[in-house]
C-alpha cells in the first residue's frame, strides 16, 4: 500500500525521535547561537516550524513567553515534550501539523524559526506562506536549511545521496531559490549567512536507519565520486563530507 508524502515523512522521522533529540549536529551551532540571540532581543510568543528534535524550541525558550513546537511526527513531539520537562521548560508545548497547512490564527506568533526542515515540506511554497500567515506583520523569522551547490555536476550528487539516504528527503534549494521563494511569501530578507556542516557517515545514516542497500549505493556513489565532486563537498575516505547551509533572517511584510 502506497502512503502519502506526509505520511511517510511522520513514520520516517517517528521511529528515530530519540535520535534526533540527542544528535549532536543538530543541538550545537553557530546558527543556534544567532536564534538564541534573536530571540533573548525580540521576546513573545515563538514558533518552531518543523522542530523535529526540538533544539531550536530549547534555547529560544528561555527568552520568550511561550514557544509552540510543532511537527508532523506525534512521536517526535512526544519526544520533544519530554525533554522540555526534563530540562524545566514550562513554557514549550508542541502542536502535530504540516507545514503547508499550520493550525494557527494569522499573526499569532512574533517570532517564526524553521531549522533544517524546509528540504523535507512537500508542497515548499505552501509552507513559506503558511509561516508568513501566522507570523505578524514585522516579526521576525529565521529559516536554516541546507542548499543546492552551484557546480551542477556537484549538486546531482548531493541531491542523489540525501535521497538515498532519507526517501523523504524532497530537495536541498539553492540560496537564489530560498530568496525568490520567501519573498514571494511575503517575507524581507535582512541577512544571509552560510557555512558547512559536517556530516559524519556512521552516525548520519544511522540517525535515519538508512536500509542496507541505500548505504551502500551512497558509498558506491562517494567513491566513483569525480575529483570535482569529491573536492566541491570535501568527501572523504569513509563518505562523510561537508553540507552546505543557509540561514536567512527576515522581516515579515
Amino acid at each position: 500500500m502506497t502512503v502519502s508524502h506526509h505520511d511517510a515523512t511522520s513514520r520516517q522521522f517517528g521511529t528515530q525521535a530519540s535520535a534526533y533529540v540527542a544528535s549532536t549536529v543538530h543541538s550545537a551551532g553557530p546558527d543556534l547561537d544567532r536564534i538564541e540571540a534573536i530571540a533573548r532581543d525580540a521576546g513573545g510568543r515563538a514558533l518552531d516550524l518543523g522542530c523535529g528534535g526540538g533544539h531550536v524550541a530549547y534555547r529560544v525558550a528561555p527568552h520568550v513567553a511561550e514557544v509552540v513546537a510543532c511537527d508532523l511526527s506525534a512521536d517526535m513531539l512526544a519526544a520533544v515534550a519530554a525533554e522540555a520537562e526534563a530540562r524545566g521548560l514550562g513554557n514549550i508545548t508542541t502542536r502535530q501539523a504540516p507545514a503547508e497547512r499550520l493550525p494557527f490564527a494569522d499573526a499569532s506568533f512574533d517570532l517564526t524559526f524553521c531549522r533544517m526542515s524546509a528540504h523535507h515540506w512537500r508542497d515548499w511554497d505552501a509552507g513559506l506562506r503558511e509561516a508568513r500567515r501566522v507570523t505578524r506583520a514585522g516579526g521576525r523569522a529565521v529559516f536554516i536549511d541546507p542548499v543546492a551547490l552551484p557546480m551542477p555536476l556537484a549538486d546531482t550528487h548531493l541531491q542523489a545521496i540525501e535521497l538515498l539516504r532519507d526517501p523523504s528527503h524532497v530537495r536541498d534549494y539553492s540560496v537564489a531559490e530560498w530568496s525568490a521563494a520567501l519573498g514571494r511569501a511575503g517575507f524581507l530578507i535582512e541577512a544571509v549567512a552560510t557555512h558547512r556542516l559536517r556530516m559524519e557517515f556512521a552516525s548520519w545514516i544511522a540517525r535515519m536507519r538508512t536500509a542496507e542497500a541505500h548505504v551502500a549505493a551512497i558509498l558506491s556513489l562517494q567513491h566513483g565520486a569525480s575529483a570535482e565532486v569529491r573536492s566541491a563537498l570535501a568527501i572523504e575516505p569513509d563518505g562523510s563530507f561537508l553540507l552546505d547551509v543557509a540561514m536567512f533572517e527576515l522581516r515579515a511584510a
